[in-house]
């Protein structure tokens, strides 16, 4: 069988989703958007927007967000939505906390990914082999995984020591370490208050201060998961399952045995966010700890385009808005509205270049209410500081939604034979 043939439905579509932005294009990106939030602090007086603390507390929030959005790039590249993704965390944080707290952390991330595993079969079953709606199966995985938590917590951590029918008992550290000598200088050197240089400091620092075991092979996993899915016969095989099934049966490819196997990875990866969030991020189960991550996750993986880079990127904004409630951080949210009135501005101009006069003078106007809010206030309403994570979600995919390329057949039912 000739992997150039299974290939073609892969091919770059013209239109819709074709562009992409060059990495000298990106990084030309990345260092405006730093340049602004250094001028946006020193005018705000906020040096906790890039404080190696609130970077650190981001990319622990952006793991299990990261972690549940790779599950859904490995279902979709398949051609299964997996809507179901929030249940399946929900399986691995419970699944993580009562493995851990009998037989150690570790034993508690194999089980968590065994958690979502289990989810993930009953939503290829459902969607695979009996063609129900991908939505309507992930809606209902995510119902029975709350409703099966709860009612197991009941009889496993309400009679032990420190645990109730709403959270387990405490849960051994996995550790945390930092890099030696580069964690301290960079975050002598973020304590400087530097224009740039101190915000970048406060950026890396964050990606080596207290870091857990676990984030490291979180981190691992995205490049790993492109590694996979766009350089091995294997990963070329899944996507042709995503684009062109029967195209792909054609040729001799197992396509029920390729969703289904995408569809368990994807559940994996979503157990071992969900066991993140119970051993890493807190030590404990709790009731409703996933907080809607399997959904951002997911939002995160389309603002990406299915691609692990930009799914990568996507998590981190949405881990850094939710570290921001995390670390309560009203002033520092207060200083980002100035940094939108910014970006907005940047978007209206380049807007009026692409001669787009109509949508940049809604941009305009837009950004002009930011400053004025910015200017009329101290700070913000505490509840706007938690829905942040949710409007940015909001935001970020309405804004990018034109620029988006779902792989072609996800999503659509398919049988076997239905080609001849």
């Amino acid at each position: 069988m000739s992997t150039a043939t299974i290939a073609k439905p892969q091919a770059k579509q013209p239109g819709k989703g074709g562009r992409r932005f060059s990495l000298p294009v990106l990084l030309l990106i990345i260092a405006g958007a730093l340049i602004l939030t250094s001028i946006v602090r020193l005018i705000t007086g906020a040096d906790g927007i890039t404080s190696t603390g609130q970077m650190s507390t981001a990319l622990r929030a952006a793991v299990p967000i990261g972690l549940a959005g790779l599950g859904g790039l490995w279902a979709e590249r398949a051609g299964v939505v997996n809507i179901g993704l929030e249940g399946m965390m929900i399986l691995g944080t419970w699944f993580g906390a009562w493995a851990g707290y009998q037989w150690g952390p570790w034993t508690g991330v194999v089980v968590g990914i065994l958690g979502g595993c289990l989810g993930a079969v009953l939503h290829a079953v459902a969607t695979v082999t009996f063609n129900v709606n991908h939505i309507v199966s992930g809606v209902a995985i995510n119902i029975l995984a709350l409703g099966i938590t709860r009612y197991l917590s009941k009889f496993t951590f309400a009679d032990t020591s420190e645990g109730s029918a709403k959270q387990s008992p405490p849960i051994d550290s996995l550790g945390n370490f930092d890099i030696p000598g580069l964690s301290s200088w960079l975050n002598t050197l973020n304590e400087k208050h530097w224009f740039l240089i101190s915000d970048i400091a406060g950026l890396v620092g964050g990606l080596v201060t207290n870091l857990s075991p676990l984030t490291v092979i979180a981190v691992a996993l995205v490049p790993a998961t492109w590694w996979v899915l766009w350089r091995t016969a294997f990963g070329l095989r899944l996507r042709s399952c995503g684009e062109n099934p029967v195209a792909a049966e054609s040729l001799g490819v197992n396509v029920y045995k390729y969703k289904y196997l995408a569809v368990i990875i994807s559940g994996g990866f979503a157990g071992l966010g969900g066991a993140f969030l119970s051993i890493v991020a807190s030590n404990v189960y709790l009731d409703g700890q996933t907080g809607g991550r399997g959904y951002i996750g997911l939002a995160s993986m389309i603002f990406g385009n299915w691609m692990p880079g930009g799914l990568a990127l996507g998590a981190g904004l949405f881990g850094y808005t939710d570290s921001l409630n995390l670390r309560g951080g009203a002033t520092n949210v207060h200083a980002l509205i100035l940094l939108l009135g910014f970006l907005l501005v940047a978007g209206a101009g380049y807007l009026v270049w692409k001669k787009r006069y109509v949508p940049a003078g809604i941009t305009a106007a837009v950004a002009a209410l930011m400053f004025v809010w910015y200017a009329t206030t101290d700070q913000v309403p505490t509840q706007l500081v938690g829905a942040s994570p949710y409007i940015v979600t909001l935001l970020v995919l309405s804004l990018s939604a034109q620029h988006l390329r779902m792989p072609k057949a996800d999503g659509l039912p398919y049988r076997k034979g239905q080609g001849k």
